[in-house]
């Protein structure tokens, strides 16, 4: 549930951006079609009564992971104080402001897609085909 809030909440900041089509679409795929996707192959899996789940990792696992969240914070305050008064240069026009000519603001979105990371695009739709199919092998291999 928290990571479709975070879905929505990506769109949201697209939106405050100006870019609404990339928003809309962070909500359509993300928080719509890939959440349902997982959703599916939990409940596919079937994983048993909430009693059979209970916690196998001792306390070392958790002053482990208590040091390393510390450390990453520590990290990034930091990180925060070295650069304190940098501020980012906006670009003086919006990439999806110049590209309304030769086919919106979709054509911004959709030209590097199919052109330059066409295989990126379709590796990532070919993996996420391999893992349902792995799930229903997994979750008929149990009955």
């Amino acid at each position: 549930m928290w990571l479709v809030i975070t879905m929505f909440c990506l769109a949201a900041l697209y939106v405050m951006l100006g870019a609404e089509f990339i928003g809309a679409i962070q909500v359509l795929v993300y928080a719509g079609a890939i959440m349902v996707v997982f959703l599916f192959v939990v409940m596919l899996l079937n994983l048993g009564h909430v009693g059979e789940l209970t916690v196998t990792r001792g306390r070392v696992a958790g002053i482990v992971a208590s040091f390393l969240g510390l450390a990453l914070i520590a990290q990034l305050m930091t990180l925060a104080r070295s650069r304190g008064g940098e501020q980012l240069a906006a670009p003086a026009v919006a990439p999806w402001e110049t590209g309304t000519a030769d086919g919106g603001v979709v054509g911004v979105v959709a030209a590097p897609l199919f052109r330059e990371h066409l295989l990126a695009f379709e590796l990532t739709s070919v993996l996420l085909l391999a893992a349902i199919v792995g799930a229903v092998v997994i979750g008929r291999g149990r009955r």
